[in-house]
Formats: C-alpha cells, structure tokens, sequence
C-alpha cells in the first residue's frame, strides 16, 4: 500500500535556477522528497532549464523519479515582438512527458532565449503549438494567463484560453 506522501509529487519547483525567486539546491530538494516518501519530483525553474541534468541525475541517484519542465515565460503577442508594450509577460508550466516532450521544451527554452529575449526569455501561443507533442501543460501560478484574467474579471477571455490549451494539449492539460 502507498502512502499518501508517495502519491503527491510536487509539478511546480524551483531551484536556485530559478533566479531571485528559488534557493533550494538541486541536491537539497531530492533529498527532502526522498525523505518525505515522495516517489517523483519535478524541476520548473523560471525561463530555463540549466539545472535539468544536475537534477536528472541526482533524482536518479536517490531513486526518486525526475520530471523535467519549465515554468515558460509567455510573450503577450508575438516573442519576435520587441516594442515597450511588450515588456510584459505571463507564466506557463510545461513538463515533459517523455523523449519527444523533452526535445519540444528544449526547443522552446532555446527558442526562447535566440528569437523572444526581450528583458526575459519568452515564447508564444503560436510557438508553442508548433512544438507541444509530449509536453503536459499547467496553468501556472497567479502570474500565469488565466489567473490574471480571472482576477480582472475576464473569465471569457480565461475560459477561451483554457479551452484553446485544452485543444492544444488534451489531457495533457490543467489548471493549477
């Protein structure tokens, strides 16, 4: 029988790749799920994956199953787009599913930084779309899209985004 802690897996963490918003080390993060009886991990460090195989690895090492994402930062029209308008940007969770995912947020990530690099590493819907196969898509936190148009009071433009992912990714998405 499995214990609850075994069940819960944490989708949405950061680590000290996670510039001004994550401390915990690589190593430190493994070991305290492995001591809470956690069997998977997942690592979504904000706009990069540099710790992806420090943490691959060190999951591995401690038996501990290893989700590799990325909490993508999202352009709010095109990433080409560099006008002071869009300065701004939202948050997505994407995690890979398997090989063919991992390969698509690698292309995103490195995507992100050589064509949507204005003030942070961004990508867009239509992007996205092009390289989604194999990827789980989330939400995100009250950053991302569609808590923030909850919270201004447009939950049309909320629910049109969520069914637009929802088509893009199937079952493969949720809300956070």
């Amino acid at each position: 029988m499995t214990s609850p802690a075994e069940k819960f897996v944490h989708l949405h963490t950061h680590s000290h790749y996670s510039l001004l918003d994550g401390a915990l080390r690589i190593e430190d993060m493994v070991a305290r799920a492995k001591s809470f009886g956690q069997s998977a991990l997942a690592i979504t460090d904000h706009g990069n994956m540099f710790g992806a195989i420090e943490f691959y690895s060190a999951a591995m090492k401690a038996g501990v199953k290893p989700i590799i994402g990325c909490e993508m930062y999202v352009a709010p029209g095109k990433m080409t787009d560099k006008t002071k308008s869009m300065k701004e940007y939202s948050h997505l969770i994407l995690l890979a599913r398997d090989d063919e995912g991992y390969r698509n947020l690698m292309r995103l990530s490195s995507l992100s930084f050589t064509e949507g690099f204005y003030f942070k590493p961004r990508i867009d819907y239509d992007t996205l779309e092009k390289h989604k196969e194999g990827l789980v898509c989330m939400s995100a936190c009250l950053s991302g899209d569609i808590p923030r148009l909850i919270l201004s009071g447009d939950r049309e433009g909320a629910e049109k985004l969520a069914l637009r992912l929802r088509e893009m990714f199937g079952d493969d998405f949720y809300l956070e």
